[in-house]
């Protein structure tokens, strides 16, 4: 703790005070008409020697360091506004230069599009990333939680099984912005830069716009209703159900006080009578077989305001606070699937974010930026756990909703110093991040019990349900269950019911203190030197160090390098073609609730039993009679000598300008994961001998496991006026060992098997924009991806380790009508599975079976009119940005080698979806197809043998390997959009 309370202290301290500059350069402003900054402009130096480039960061602001003395040419380039070239500039010492752009005509913008579509060497213009602005945004959903869908689909699998880490104006944990207050995202973008602890290849940073010069806004109302959508293919009933959304946005901004202050105003509500789907078999009064296929009513409201302001302080310093408020209210969560209406619950959650970005710009060739998140975050559950829950494995899941009376209150912050000093050639970079997070949880979960019936074998029954001598068959959950009220029913003992193939497999309940309080920090500091070697050869290296409270170790070094080489520029020559290389290390932080976790279910502060093959049910014991009779309890450790988990990463890829309107990348990626993050009983028992003696569950969260994953990706990018095209083709193989409960805690190896998340072999996405007739606009954003790999699992917990998860053995050259015995099973799909292999069969690997493919294709029909007066404030959506001197420095800092800002040619023109008409007013009316093809696109099935629905399709995926609601199939949103 104390070392990280020094590093904090350092961190404080890492601001620059002062920079002397003497070289030779060139910095200034670039405006739009009205005054207001523009950023991401193009800044182009040509003279002697090379030609050099920078881009404008958030302030409109750009400087070039490194310049020869000499005269200059100097060219501006901005999407949306006409170029501006500036001729015989004398650079002798530091030079200013400020220009105002004009808004492009027609012929104007095709021209600027081709000039900023150009491949570089700088590393955060890697070709392998996406950069969506505007007219990119327009073709995904307005909808959050489909945004976020689309973003981490767009990000691929290099983000883990976790999905990319998201960054908000460079903080993160924080909920999705309205999408109206995006002003940009990049995905993947310079994937090694020590600034970041995540895997460059997996991290999707959003920045919100800054205020405008003039008074701007949007007003959008979204609707859609069960008539619009078609029905599930795996809901039975005839009629769809009844289905609604109401979704209102509204966004305003414009000048506080002329030339020092701007403010952004978004507000979003949203309601949804959403359905779970319910597909499940429980037994009638009769104790037969009753399938159950039900949509129930699940109604959603979400409501979020977002504020900011963009204060210039005065001319080289700014200050930016932005603040975001989101509710959200879910009835009757917890239902779907195999779990029955009654164990829904109700969940509201709030969150509170208040953001504070500080930039100073010390000099044209040294910039400060210091951040500053608090983050409140609270959610609370509501359920009535006095009854028991009962859950039979793979057929249904009832009684009480055992979460209960739960909530969390989480409060976090979160502190950021980066500097960027440039020096001839060089651009350094420097900072850190530390972070705390202060978690109070309160947890009655299981408090009123769960008995829990898994598959089995028992003998078989003739008409009267008198067991048959000698004889054994295979059971499924249901029919263990059956069996057990079946023979309730008639009187016999618990013992007596087990030995005819009945009886549950656990019985878990937990008490004690429900509150507990755990706190965790963590800390990153960073150094980085973007070496710009030669005008086309830039060097990129640098180092990041981690540490973080809760585990022992505190030396998390990460180095990162990277290169990138323009191999047919030269003298005054453009490269078109850049070959990129890199290697970095990324560690992952030990969650904060594992250690809530291993304090709370450690025996004491909550007793947790577990009882294996109870012949109880369904009476529920005593606390008293179990800790009496000290029965075994589940406990949750946390591993001594714990580590961080790391990614190593390596990259080599070529960027091509095909021509003046197309240019694509192509990359290999390979990432080798080590000390991977698993959870294992450590104390299952070894032919029926525990080995510490008792028979309590000990599950010890370690980080033992591997993974590694071979990615090819190639990534277009047309930009041709109106029209353009984003995307990329992945082809993925990858393998890992920490998925899940191990069929054998004694033999990890064992689970080294496919990667549900990196082994989805094919992936393509493309996005597009086409205008068409009666000045129509159709936006297709399409994803094909192959199956994604599933478990199959026997259903039965063979070596009594608390988990069904053990694996068959697929016997070879058995047919359906040999499949016969007690422990056989057929699956027509893979062939005839034995259930209990003998000890030292070959089992089935992890991983075995892989879901259908998908193909999911969302369009966006678009047309606006435009009225009113011309406008002279150029994109109405916001590409400008606030008065010279508002906002917050993104990127690298001062131009140059990693120069701040959006990188160019990331995009096409705004304006495509009403944005930049030219006109005052303009009104939008847009029909959104959520898989416009109504293909039916399933999750992979059910893998557990004993369950009744084992190879059989339960629930719909979503957009990519996300799950999604299964009551409708395709999805039809009507938007009317006024923007001003």
């Amino acid at each position: 703790m104390n070392r990280l309370r020094a590093l904090t202290a350092l961190l404080v301290c890492l601001s620059i005070n002062s920079v002397a500059q003497t070289a030779p350069g060139l910095h200034g402003v670039v405006t739009d008409p009205s005054g207001a900054s523009v950023p991401g402009a193009l800044v182009q130096l040509h003279g002697p020697g090379l030609e050099q480039r920078a881009t404008t960061d958030a302030n409109g602001k750009y400087a070039i360091e490194g310049v020869k003395r000499g005269t200059y040419t100097v060219r501006f380039i901005a999407k949306g506004f006409a170029p501006v070239e500036r001729t015989d500039v004398e650079i002798a010492t530091q030079a200013a230069l400020d220009v105002q752009l004009a808004i492009a005509a027609e012929s104007q913008v095709v021209n600027v599009e081709a000039e900023a579509n150009s491949v570089s060497v700088d590393p955060a213009q890697n070709g392998d990333a996406l950069v969506l602005r505007e007219k990119e945004l327009a073709a995904l959903s307005d909808d959050p939680d489909e945004l976020s869908q689309q973003l981490q689909a767009l990000a691929g699998p290099g983000g883990g099984p976790d999905g990319a880490q998201i960054y908000i104006d460079g903080f993160t944990g924080v909920d999705l912005p309205p999408k109206s207050s995006i002003r940009e995202v990049r995905i993947n973008s310079n994937p090694f830069s020590p600034e970041y602890d995540r895997p460059g290849f997996g991290r999707i940073q959003i920045f919100t716009r800054p205020g405008t010069g003039k008074i701007r806004g949007q007003a959008f109302i979204q609707y859609n209703k069960e008539a619009l959508n078609s029905r599930s293919p795996l809901l039975d009933q005839a009629k769809r159900p009844p289905y609604q959304q109401q979704f209102y946005g509204l966004s305003l901004s414009g000048p506080l006080f002329k030339s020092k202050a701007s403010f952004g105003f978004d507000a979003e509500h949203r309601t949804i009578d959403e359905n779970a789907f319910i597909l499940a078999t429980t037994l009638d009064a009769n104790l037969n077989p009753l399938k159950i296929n039900q949509a129930l009513l699940t109604p959603q409201y979400r409501t979020t305001l977002s504020p900011r302001v963009d204060y210039s302080i005065d001319a080289n310093n700014t200050l930016t606070v932005r603040y975001q408020y989101t509710n959200v209210e879910l009835d009757k969560e917890g239902a779907g699937g195999f779990s029955l209406a009654d164990q829904a619950y109700n969940q509201t959650s709030s969150e509170n974010t208040l953001q504070v970005t500080e930039t100073a710009v010390l000099s044209p060739s040294a910039i400060n930026e210091a951040r500053f998140q608090y983050l409140r975050s609270a959610q609370n559950d509501a359920a009535n756990n006095a009854v028991p829950a009962l859950i039979v494995a793979g057929a249904f899941q009832s009684g009480g909703a055992q979460i209960g009376n739960s909530s969390t209150l989480a409060n976090n912050w979160e502190l950021t110093n980066i500097s960027t000093y440039t020096k001839g050639t060089h651009v350094f970079k420097w900072g850190g991040r530390v972070r705390e997070a202060l978690l109070r949880n309160t947890s009655v979960n299981n408090f009123g019990g769960t008995f829990t019936f898994f598959g089995g074998s028992g003998p078989e029954l003739n008409a009267e349900n008198q067991a048959i001598a000698g004889s054994t068959e295979q059971l499924s959950a249901l029919e263990v269950y059956q069996r057990t009220l079946l023979f309730a029913q008639e009187g016999l003992t618990g013992a007596a019911i087990r030995a005819l193939g009945g009886g549950a497999a656990q019985f878990s309940l937990n008490a004690g203190t429900p509150t507990a309080n755990v706190n965790q920090i963590d800390t990153g500091l960073f150094v980085n030197d973007d070496w710009r070697v030669r005008p086309n050869l830039t060097f990129s290296y640098g180092l990041r160090y981690e540490a973080q409270t809760n585990i022992g170790g505190h030396g998390d070094f990460a180095p990162r390098l990277a290169v990138a080489w323009g191999i047919d520029g030269g003298a005054n020559k453009a490269a078109k073609t850049v070959l990129r290389s890199g290697f970095g290390v990324f560690y992952d932080r030990i969650s904060i609730n594992d250690t809530l976790n291993a304090r709370r279910y450690n025996g004491v502060a909550q007793e947790s039993y577990l009882v294996l093959n109870p012949d109880f049910f369904p009476t529920i014991p005593s606390l008293e009679s179990l800790s009496v009779g000290r029965q075994p309890q589940e406990l949750q450790l946390l591993y001594g000598g714990i580590q961080a988990p790391r990614t190593y990463q390596v990259s080599v890829g070529v960027d091509r300008q095909v021509n003046r309107q197309v240019k694509f990348n192509a990359s290999y990626i390979g990432s080798r994961g080590v000390h991977l993050e698993r959870s294992v009983n450590v104390n299952a028992p070894v032919d029926g001998v525990y080995p510490d003696g008792d028979s309590d569950i000990r599950l010890l969260t370690e980080t033992v496991g591997f993974s590694r994953s071979n990615m090819l990706l190639v990534s277009p990018n047309v930009n041709f006026g109106k029209i353009f095209l984003f995307g990329f083709y992945g082809l993925s193989y990858g393998m890992d060992d920490n998925e899940g409960q191990p069929a054998n805690p004694y033999n990890l190896r064992a689970e080294w098997g496919p990667s549900s998340y990196s082994d989805i072999r094919h992936r393509l996405l493309l996005g597009s924009s086409l205008p068409l007739l009666w000045k129509f606009t159709i936006s297709p954003f399409f994803l094909v991806q192959s199956g994604t790999p599933y478990n199959i699992t026997t259903g039965i917990d063979s070596n009594n380790t608390g988990f069904a998860a053990e694996r068959p053995e697929l016997m070879a050259g058995l047919s359906a009508a040999n499949c016969t015995g007690g422990d056989l099973v057929y699956a027509p799909e893979y062939g005839c599975f034995n259930l209990e292999p003998a000890a030292g069969a070959a089992t089935i690997g992890r991983n075995y079976g892989r879901g259908p493919a998908l193909v999911n294709l969302g369009l966006r029909l678009a047309r606006t009119w435009s009225f009113g007066g011309s406008s002279e404030s150029g994109p109405a959506q916001g590409q400008n940005g606030p008065p010279p001197g508002g906002g917050g420095v993104r990127g690298g800092g001062p131009g140059g080698p990693g120069g701040g800002g959006p990188p160019p040619g990331g995009g096409p023109p705004a304006g495509a979806f009403g944005g930049m008409t030219g006109r005052r007013y303009n009104l939008t009316l847009s029909v959104n197809a959520r898989n416009a093809l109504n293909h039916p696109n399933y999750a992979a099935p059910e893998g557990d043998l004993s369950s009744p629905y084992f190879g059989q399709y339960l629930s719909l995926a979503g957009f990519g390997p996300f799950g999604a609601s299964s009551t409708y199939n395709r999805k039809i949103d009507l938007q009317l959009r006024f923007a001003f």
